[in-house]
């Protein structure tokens, strides 16, 4: 695994902003877990709570699977790790899954949303909409779904910063 995290531009046009800023946060996770064994990586530092790293990055590769492919171009991606008998099964990490596995699926789901991104402008809409009753009509445009995964990465790398200096004191950005 490769992790190189780069400081967002001071200056740049908006899509490339969004997408600097995805990528330090995206980068900033996975960095979290470097140096972490797969037992360490599994545990839940910070009871009752079920969070965990290697579920935080699982969790991530199914919000990044979600916004572009089920969202902007309305594939039909089914989940990777949960399910209807375990909604948070991307969370609920066993004994055999590891950080590695997880560090892989979750790098093939950046780089596909990374294609999706690539061939989007900013206020290119979503292909689904939502008819569930409480976002009926909802369609996101990409500005939209690169705002939110900014915003879902920078509050579970916080947690996976109290997870991992409970788990090891490590700290650091």
């Amino acid at each position: 695994m490769k992790t190189e995290r780069i400081d967002p531009p001071a200056q740049a046009d908006e899509t490339t902003m969004l997408v600097a800023f995805l990528d330090y946060y995206r980068a900033s996770l996975i960095l979290k877990s470097v140096g972490l064994t797969d037992e360490q990586a599994r545990a839940c530092a910070v009871p009752p709570s079920d969070l965990n790293i290697t579920g935080l990055i699982r969790h991530m590769a199914e919000v990044e699977r979600a916004w572009f492919q089920r969202w902007f171009i309305e594939n039909g991606a089914s989940p990777i790790f949960y399910s209807d008998d375990d909604p948070d099964g991307d969370i609920h990490v066993g004994l055999d899954d590891t950080l590695a596995d997880a560090i892989a699926v979750w790098e093939q789901e950046v780089q596909r949303a990374r294609e999706i991104t690539a061939a989007a402008q900013p206020d290119d809409v979503a292909q689904h909409v939502a008819t569930d009753p409480q976002r009926a009509g909802f369609q996101p445009n990409m500005r939209w779904i690169l705002n939110h995964l900014i915003e879902e990465y920078a509050r579970h790398c916080g947690h996976a910063d109290l997870l991992r200096q409970c788990i090891d004191g490590v700290v650091g950005d």
